[in-house]
């Protein structure tokens, strides 16, 4: 359908998994794309491989003066600023409470949460003088779900879900729609870099991801299918487009179902030991 003819959206995060995905959606719906990432020779070969419609530049979303840059790139280049894409992170990493490390939490929230601020800023500035944009925050049902990430990752991801809400609330006079899309369990690279595997190989592999997660997948989420970066992209798809234009400050959340609660074949055996035992406790002790 061509839904984005004319708009221009900057990903952050878009050399690999989620971010390339989207990249290449967008492009494939008419829009002009900026690949923003670390990693310069993934970066290249995938705008190339997009064509004149796309173009890559290096951007460590840490450092502020990256994000400036990376928006002033989009607007050098293709003139304006429909859409930005807050989807760059880091894989979750696991420490009890006793045990934290806080020069590591800080590092997950220069990432998660101080690098989607940092987006906001610099890109509402050039939204709101067009009178229109949207913006997308990459979450994570971490975010709204306990114990299933580590406390670093979900707390970022749980103040950035608040932060897209606070966002909306004030560029909404400006146009300006923000919204957060929140994964479940998808088949990317993070899942192989967390375990200790090569960036460039991880990326390589998702299959790696899609095996793990379906290990584990159906005591978790009530729809028994592995989330592919496809759908994360066809959901941003939706959040960039005027489809979804009197949407703002909401969350949408392309889980499988894992935060509406646990499977019922996960909870079956709890809720038959349930019923035995009152009836047992009822044939202990009759009325």
């Amino acid at each position: 359908m061509m839904t984005l003819v004319g708009k221009v959206a900057v990903i952050t995060g878009s050399t690999s998994g989620i971010g390339a995905r989207t990249a290449e959606v967008f492009v494939n719906e008419g829009a002009r794309v900026v690949i923003a990432g670390r990693r310069r020779e993934r970066g290249d070969r995938l705008a190339r491989a997009l064509g004149d419609a796309a173009s890559f530049i290096c951007t460590d979303v840490t450092a502020e003066a990256d994000v400036e840059r990376m928006i002033a790139h989009a607007v050098d280049r293709f003139g304006r600023l429909d859409c930005l894409v807050n989807n760059a992170g880091r894989s979750s990493q696991y420490a009890t409470f006793t045990d934290v490390d806080l020069a590591q939490f800080d590092a997950v929230i220069a990432v998660h949460l101080r690098a989607v601020l940092a987006g906001i800023k610099y890109a509402a500035r050039v939204m709101a003088a067009q009178g229109s944009g949207s913006i997308i925050n990459v979450t994570s049902v971490n975010g709204t779900r306990a114990g299933l990430g580590g406390h670093y990752y979900s707390a970022a991801k749980a103040a950035a879900i608040h932060l897209t809400r606070c966002a909306a609330v004030e560029l909404g006079e400006k146009g300006i729609r923000v919204n957060s899309l929140s994964p479940g369990m998808t088949a990317t690279g993070a899942f192989g870099k967390y375990v200790g595997m090569r960036p460039d190989e991880a990326d390589a592999h998702p299959e790696y991801a899609e095996a793990a997660i379906s290990a584990i997948l159906p005591r978790y989420q009530p729809l028994h299918r592995v989330i592919h970066t496809e759908d994360i992209a066809g959901a941003a798809l939706f959040l960039a487009s005027d489809a979804s234009r009197m949407i703002t400050g909401q969350d949408l959340v392309v889980d499988g179902g894992i935060s509406c609660g646990w499977p019922i074949a996960a909870v079956r055996s709890d809720r038959e030991v349930f019923f035995r035992t009152v009836q047992a406790a009822r044939s202990a002790h009759p009325a």
